[in-house]
C-alpha cells in the first residue's frame, strides 16, 4: 500500500512507502525532478509485484524512469528484486560498500543467501553506499549511517530536515531483525546496542522500518528493542533458538506448506541451522523434530497429514 500520513506525521512530497508482508521488505519510492530511487526490492518470489508497484508509481507521478535502487543490506528479502528491476527498468544498483567484493565475485561464502537457505538471483552493482557520506534520493539529501547488528554490513538512511530514518532491520516498532552474526560466530549483540544508541542520539520524528508499519513513537520502540536485546543477549542459546524459528517461519511463508521430509531436508542443508544445532548440542534427529514443533507450539504453523503448513 502507499502511505502518505503516519499518525500525526505528514510525509513530505516525493516519498511513497510500499508496506509489504514479512516475506518482502518494505520498499520506499523517492522521487523528484533530478532523481528517482527505490530503497530495497523485496524477495525474488515477489519480484513481479515489486515491478508492478514501481511501474505504477512511475506512471502515477509522470516519471520517465527509475534511476537507482539502494539496498540497506543484502539479505534476500531486501535485494531479491534487484536483478528483475535492473533488467526491466535499466536502473543502477547501489549496495553497502563492504559488500562490494562479495557481489562482484558472487561469493557464496560471503553472501548470506546460501547460508540462510534462501534464494536471490545474481545482480551486479554500479554504486557503493559509504557510511558517513550523503546520497541524493528523490528530492532530498540523505545521510548514510552504519547500522550493524542484524547484519554487520547494514546501513540506515537519515533525512535531517524532515527527521526521517529508514532503519532497515535495525529497529522495528516492536524490536529488530534476528541478530544473525551471533549465529555464525561473529559479534552482534554489542553492535545492536551501538546502533540503538546512534538512533537515540539523532532527532527522529518518523521511522520507516524494513518490516512492519512506519511509526513515530521512537522512544517507546527503542525501549522495547533494548529489552529484547537484554533478553536475547542474556542467553546466547535463546538467540539461537529464536533465529532458527524465524528462518523456518520465513521459508514457510514462501512455501505456504511443505512435506515434513522436505522440511527436514531443508533444515539439514541450511548451514546456519547446522551451526545452531551444534550450539544447542542437539542430535540431527532431535533438532529436525524440535524446530517444526517449535513453530507449532508458538502457533506459527500446524502439521497436517505430514505437511508443515504456515499459519499467518
Amino acid at each position: 500500500m502507499t502511505a502518505k500520513q503516519i499518525g500525526n506525521y505528514i510525509l513530505p512530497p516525493g516519498i511513497d512507502i510500499f508496506e509489504r508482508g514479512w516475506l518482502s521488505a518494505n520498499n520506499i519510492f523517492l522521487y523528484g525532478d533530478e532523481d528517482v530511487s527505490l530503497v530495497d526490492t523485496g524477495y525474488c518470489s515477489h519480484q513481479q509485484l515489486t515491478l508492478d508497484l514501481v511501474s505504477n508509481a512511475l506512471k502515477q507521478h509522470d516519471l520517465s524512469k527509475l534511476i537507482k535502487v539502494v539496498n540497506t543490506h543484502l539479505h534476500s528479502d531486501h535485494c531479491g528484486g534487484n536483478a528483475a528491476l535492473s533488467k526491466q527498468l535499466d536502473c543502477e544498483i547501489w549496495i553497502p560498500a563492504s559488500e562490494a567484493m562479495a557481489v562482484q565475485h558472487w561469493d557464496e561464502a560471503l553472501l548470506s543467501f546460501q547460508q540462510l537457505g534462501q534464494d536471490c538471483p545474481r545482480f551486479t552493482h554500479q554504486g557503493l553506499l559509504v557510511s558517513g557520506e550523503e546520497i541524493v534520493l528523490g528530492r532530498h539529501h540523505w545521510q548514510i549511517l552504519a547500522g550493524p547488528g542484524h547484519d554487520n554490513h547494514s546501513i540506515m538512511l537519515y533525512q535531517e530536515q524532515h527527521q526521517i530514518l529508514i532503519s532497515a532491520d535495525a529497529l522495528w516498532e516492536e524490536g529488530f531483525g534476528v541478530i544473525f552474526p551471533e549465529l555464525w560466530g561473529e559479534a552482534g549483540f554489542e553492535e545492536v546496542a551501538q546502533t540503538l544508541d546512534l538512533i537515540e542520539r539523532i532527532p527522529v520524528a518518523l521511522v520507516i522500518p524494513g518490516h512492519g508499519r512506519p511509526f513515530t513513537n521512537v522512544k517507546k520502540s527503542i525501549e522495547i528493542a533494548r529489552s529484547r536485546l537484554d533478553y536475547l543477549s542474556g542467553d546466547p542459546d535463546r538467540n539461537a533458538r529464536h533465529g532458527a524459528k524465524v528462518l523456518l517461519k520465513y521459508k514457510l511463508l514462501e512455501w505456504r506448506g511443505r512435506e515434513m521430509k522436505a522440511v527436514q531436508q531443508w533444515i539439514a542443508m541450511t548451514p546456519v541451522l547446522e551451526n545452531i544445532r551444534k550450539q544447542l548440542n542437539m542430535t540431527v534427529e532431535d533438532f529436525q523434530e524440535w524446530l517444526p514443533q517449535a513453530l507449532v507450539k508458538s502457533k506459527a504453523a500446524v502439521i497436517e497429514q505430514d505437511y508443515l503448513v504456515n499459519l499467518d
